[in-house]
C-alpha cells in the first residue's frame, strides 16, 4: 500500500510537472533604448534637434544682448540726466521728467525680460513637441521589429532590459538586439 501510495504520489508529481514545464513562457530581452538609440533615424533625429535648439539659443542670445544695451543705454542716460534736458526751465521739472522716464523705462525691461521668458518656455516646449514628433515612428518602427523577431523565434515575451524599466539582470532567455538589428537592417 505505501508503495502504490509512493507511486501515486511519483506520478502525480511527473504528470503536473511535465503540464507545468510546458506552460513555462518562452522569455527573452532586449535593451530598446540601445536598439533605438542605434537606429540611423534616430540618429539623425538628434541632429535635427541640435539645429533646431541651436537656432532658439542664438534667438535667446540676441535677445539678451537687446536687453543688455537698454541697460546699459538707460543706465547711461540717467546718470547724465542734463544732456537730454535741453529747453527744461527748472530743475523740478527735470526731476519729475527723469522719474517719469525712468519708470517708463523700468516697465519697458520688465517688458523684454517677460518676453525673453516666455520665448524659453515656449522654445522648450516646441522643442520637446518636436522630439516626440521626431522619436514616436522611430520607437514604433522599433516596437514592430521585436514583435515580428520575437514572433518568428517562438518567444511569448520580449521584456525590454533597458536600464530603469524593472528587468535587473536576465539569467534566462536571449538577447533580441541583433536579431531586431539585423531585421531592420543595421
Amino acid at each position: 500500500m505505501k508503495n502504490k501510495i509512493n507511486l501515486f504520489i511519483i506520478t502525480t508529481l511527473l504528470v503536473f510537472g511535465g503540464y507545468s514545464l510546458k506552460a513555462q513562457s518562452k522569455v527573452a530581452h532586449i535593451n530598446v533604448q540601445e536598439l533605438v538609440e542605434s537606429m540611423p533615424e534616430f540618429i539623425s533625429s538628434r541632429s535635427e534637434l541640435m539645429e533646431l535648439q541651436k537656432a532658439y539659443e542664438s534667438d535667446f542670445q540676441e535677445m539678451q544682448v537687446e536687453l543688455q544695451n537698454k541697460v546699459k543705454q538707460y543706465d547711461a542716460e540717467s546718470k547724465n540726466p542734463l544732456k537730454f534736458a535741453e529747453g527744461w526751465d527748472s530743475n523740478a521739472d527735470l526731476v519729475s521728467q527723469n522719474e517719469a522716464e525712468n519708470a517708463k523705462r523700468f516697465q519697458e525691461l520688465q517688458g523684454i525680460e517677460q518676453s525673453i521668458q516666455q520665448y524659453l518656455a515656449q522654445a522648450q516646449q516646441d522643442l520637446a513637441k518636436k522630439e516626440a514628433e521626431l522619436t514616436q515612428p522611430i520607437i514604433k518602427k522599433a516596437n514592430e521589429a521585436i514583435s515580428k523577431v520575437g514572433n518568428a523565434q517562438g518567444f511569448d515575451y520580449v521584456l525590454d532590459s533597458s536600464e530603469g524599466r524593472g528587468v535587473v539582470k536576465m539569467a534566462n532567455g536571449k538577447d533580441l538586439l541583433a536579431d531586431v538589428k539585423k531585421e531592420l537592417g543595421y
